[in-house]
């Protein structure tokens, strides 16, 4: 009976520090509260268990917001604004940029011939551009132009004279990779170098000599050289200019009447146009 009497007053010496930190555990301050310094705070505090003690009973809080106070709303900054704080100077890291540009494209012409003599021509052309600019890192940036244009296309000074060879469309996709040298600026220029795939279409023979024309799709590299000027908020001017290397093949009619000819176009593409960042 002794022994019993005994380890029921161990055990409850033991349970005795456990019931009173369930005691202070379950106390009615942890509801919420407000301090006295905060009668003019209009957010509601409620009061936070930070340490106890299931030996000695002692348990600590805080009082923290009830709830987050919501953030300020950003200052409205309109489409055509140039807001302090909001805006962002300059191109950077994570930048996207759409542009719509005027482009005029001269073939060069540098070297031509046929297989009745003469030489290859192309006329000039200009058309709308557009553009797709991003940045992967403040100042390397990938660039993809999609433009068409239509060419006259005439072998000159050959044994049949001056032919008209006839009218053709171009699209030319070029690729670019480009280093701007001044990230986060207003005036950033660049240089850069890509590739280029000439695909020809909606050919259409010039008549008399020329009753069929077959342009093979060509590819060559590409230079570029080009300024951004930041306008007022995410609206930017650009002028481009990129050297094409591009070596053709043209055949007009079929055997036995077909005539070869290969000519290096080596087109120049010049653009001025606007941008904006998204």
């Amino acid at each position: 009976m002794k022994k019993s009497l005994s380890r029921i007053a161990v055990a409850a010496s033991l349970l005795a520090p456990a019931a009173g930190y369930a005691q202070n555990y379950s106390a009615p301050n942890l509801g919420p509260a407000v301090s006295p310094a905060s009668n003019n705070v209009s957010v509601p505090m409620v009061r936070e268990e930070i340490w106890a003690s299931g030996w000695s009973g002692k348990v600590q809080y805080r009082d923290v917001p009830m709830y987050k106070q919501p953030k300020a709303p950003k200052p409205h900054c309109g489409v055509f604004q140039t807001c302090p704080g909001v805006t962002k100077i300059g191109l950077g890291k994570g930048d996207f940029i759409v542009r719509l540009s005027a482009l005029g494209v001269i073939p060069n012409n540098t070297s031509s011939r046929t297989s009745v003599g003469g030489h290859i021509t192309a006329s000039n052309a200009v058309m709308p551009e557009l553009s797709f600019n991003y940045f992967v890192t403040d100042n390397l940036a990938f660039e993809l132009i999609a433009a068409s244009t239509r060419h006259s296309i005439w072998a000159k000074d050959t044994a049949a004279g001056n032919v008209h060879v006839g009218k053709a469309w171009v699209l030319p996709p070029t690729l670019t990779a480009q280093w701007h040298f001044r990230p986060h600026k207003a005036f950033n220029p660049y240089i850069g170098v890509g590739l280029t795939v000439a695909f020809w279409h909606n050919i259409s023979p010039g008549g008399g000599i020329a009753q069929k024309v077959g342009m093979e799709t060509t590819v060559g590299p590409s230079f570029n050289i080009g300024f951004d000027y930041q306008l007022v908020g995410n609206w930017f001017f650009n002028v481009d200019a990129k050297q094409m290397l591009l070596n053709q093949r043209v055949h007009i009619n079929d055997s036995p009447n077909r005539i070869d000819a290969r000519t290096s176009l080596n087109p120049t593409a010049v653009s001025a146009g606007i941008g904006y960042r998204f």
